[in-house]
């Protein structure tokens, strides 16, 4: 009897073995899997592939996809960075389930390498965490463009803003054709045929700005038909021009300003101009750089160049620079003590109808509409002779704060043919 008995505790602890065998196998079977990252896009562009992505438009948003639903709370861990300057860029985390979109909170800029991190702090909907920390890299697409822009034309097809989705008028594309751009990364520039090309944009004003403002440009001027060129108009001088000279030594930005001064009237404009002889005898130079004896001509005739002129509000200096190199500044301070630039505060519409109208022309000193200049053969659009723009054209951007020399560099080394 009692090997009986002992034989049935054998069989007794056996069976509660295989019970808690059942219970503990039964608990693996219910326990939440860890967090892990199926697919990572871009605008449709696989993130999440073995090479670093290129060419991601500008304005896209992210969009990662992971094997559960995620905690909305734990999206702080995500994370964005551009390597540019190691930054932080502010962005918007939403999430639907598994699905979670990033949302830049600005363009990314052209041209920059991101950094992409999914901290090991994100978190399922079950409190399920990554196993480890997840980061993916991409480039956006062309040049590198200091980020920020409030416009920027790529002339990729098309003469589209890729920042604010601004185009031009109806049938205010006259003569344009697009060809291969200063480098393959740049992609395509537009061409200007030097008689009747032009590019209009309704609502000119806004590309200007009562603060810091900022003007990048590639151009690549034909001297074929020998005469100077404006390179872009916004009603001349009543906004801002963009003008070569027909010796191809000099170049300038003329511009409207508004200001404070309670003895003054009006607006006023100034050129930021950039004569190529070290000339410091104008009022307020402060600095200008010699290109004799060759001449600025050996630099940008027949060939591209990099153009930035810059207005910093806080300072009233502006600055040209050319191919990265500060070429020129001019400092308001060093006007007379009553001089309406003296107190100047930013870039002001000043111009009126008929006379002008409200319109950014490429290709030409003014829009076709208004009557500006009507009498004279280098400003009238329709006179045989006009100083019409006769080259290519790329990568005009416009910036309504101010860009440091660092940056201008970094432009033209990344753009450079």
């Amino acid at each position: 009897m009692k090997k009986a008995k002992w034989m049935m505790g054998l069989a007794g602890l056996a069976a509660s073995v295989l019970m808690l065998v059942t219970v503990f196998t039964g608990c693996n079977d219910d326990e939440p899997p860890a967090l892990t990252l199926v697919s990572l896009t871009a605008n449709g562009v696989d993130l999440n592939g073995a090479t670093s992505a290129t060419g991601i438009p500008v304005t896209s948003d992210i969009l990662a996809t992971f094997n559960v639903a995620v905690d909305q709370a734990s999206t702080s861990a995500i994370t964005l960075v551009r390597q540019f300057d190691s930054q932080n860029v502010p962005v918007t985390v939403t999430v639907s389930g598994n699905q979670v979109t990033i949302a830049p909170n600005s363009d990314f800029g052209t041209g920059s390498l991101f950094i992409l991190n999914f901290g090991a702090g994100l978190k399922s909907t079950e409190g399920k965490t990554l196993t480890a920390a997840i980061e993916r890299n991409f480039t956006s697409e062309g040049t590198f463009a200091v980020p920020g822009a409030f416009a920027h034309f790529t002339f990729e097809d098309n003469a589209n803003d890729i920042i604010g989705g601004r185009t031009p008028k109806a049938n205010g594309t006259v003569g344009i054709t697009y060809v291969a751009g200063r480098k393959a990364e740049a992609g395509k520039a537009a061409s200007f045929n030097g008689t009747t090309s032009i590019i209009e944009y309704a609502n000119g004003s806004q590309f200007m700005n009562n603060g810091s403002w900022a003007l990048s440009i590639w151009v690549r001027p034909n001297s074929s038909l020998a005469k100077g060129q404006f390179v872009l108009g916004l009603g001349a001088f009543n906004g801002f021009q963009m003008e070569i000279f027909s010796s191809y030594n000099a170049f300038k930005l003329a511009a409207a300003y508004a200001h404070t001064n309670p003895a003054g009237a009006g607006k006023f404009s100034e050129d930021m101009w950039a004569d190529g002889e070290g000339n410091l005898g104008w009022q307020g130079w402060t600095f200008s750089k010699d290109f004799r004896p060759a001449g600025m001509s050996a630099v940008i005739k027949d060939q591209w160049a990099h153009y930035v002129f810059v207005y910093n509000a806080p300072t009233r200096v502006g600055t040209v620079y050319l191919n990265g190199e500060r070429i020129k500044e001019q400092d308001f301070d060093n006007w007379p003590n009553d001089a309406n630039p003296r107190f100047a505060t930013g870039l002001s519409w000043r111009g009126a109808a008929p006379d002008v109208l409200d319109e950014l022309a490429l290709g030409f000193v003014h829009s076709r509409g208004g009557t500006l200049w009507d009498n004279e053969p280098w400003g009238n659009y329709d006179a045989p002779g006009a100083n019409h723009f006769h080259g290519l054209m790329d990568d005009l951007i416009v910036y309504h704060k101010a860009l440091t020399q660092a940056e201008v560099t970094a432009m033209y080394n990344s753009g450079k043919p």
